[in-house]
């Protein structure tokens, strides 16, 4: 179903958050070491499907290898359902609106053994039925397959309106129907206020104008 708005968003309000998809920068040299010693098979990756994070039976493990890659940026994803932040992304975040995200910091290390800076696992967990059907531009996709009976979809462009009235002070969220994060402008700012390059190709950090993705 697509859904057409009847007044579009206003730009600059709210933007997708996410780790750097679109520049040609090599994929980076670094890994979770020891994934198989936290996954309990059958799982095939270490995030549950509700989100937040199992029971681990010791500290993931990041090992970087200069030989496989660049150094991992600020904001990395494909961590076994997860983000890698950096220390002072984390500290943004822990700081403007921790009860948005699940962390757990990580032993990083080079290849020899040599300790690296901090770094911590990431996961959004908080969810906000907070969307504007009716003023946004988006494919509904209805399907009792789905989980909660609908999909967000946001393939070939869309303009999302955000109510503000539901959000409040919430600054970073997922809704229901999608599996893309939402942030305000003011966590946007937050994050540049903290000197994080604003090139994603730089920092690893996506912020798109939710208005006109």
């Amino acid at each position: 179903m697509k859904q057409s708005p009847t007044q579009g968003p206003q730009a600059g309000q709210f933007y997708l958050f996410s780790p750097d998809l679109e520049s040609s920068r090599p994929f980076r040299g670094a890994e979770v070491e020891n994934l198989s010693v936290l996954i309990d098979p059958p799982r095939i990756i270490l995030r549950p499907d509700n989100g937040g994070f199992p029971a681990l039976c010791e500290t993931p493990r990041i090992v970087f290898d200069a030989s496989k890659g660049p150094e991992p940026r600020d904001l990395e994803g494909g961590f076994s359902g997860y983000w890698l932040v950096s220390e002072r992304l984390w500290r943004v975040m822990n700081s403007l609106d921790p009860q948005a995200f699940d962390f757990v910091e990580c032993d990083v290390r080079l290849a020899d053994g040599t300790p690296m800076p901090r770094r911590f696992l990431c996961d959004v967990v908080r969810e906000l039925d907070a969307m504007d059907e009716e003023r946004s531009r988006l494919d509904i996709e209805i399907d009792e397959d789905f989980v909660n009976g609908k999909f967000y979809s946001i393939a070939g462009g869309a303009s999302l309106a955000i109510r503000s009235e539901l959000v409040r002070d919430a600054h970073v969220f997922l809704t229901p129907f999608s599996t893309f994060v939402i942030a305000s402008r003011g966590f946007v700012d937050a994050v540049h206020a903290a000197g994080l390059a604003t090139n994603p190709r730089d920092s690893g950090i996506s912020f798109v104008d939710a208005a006109a993705i």
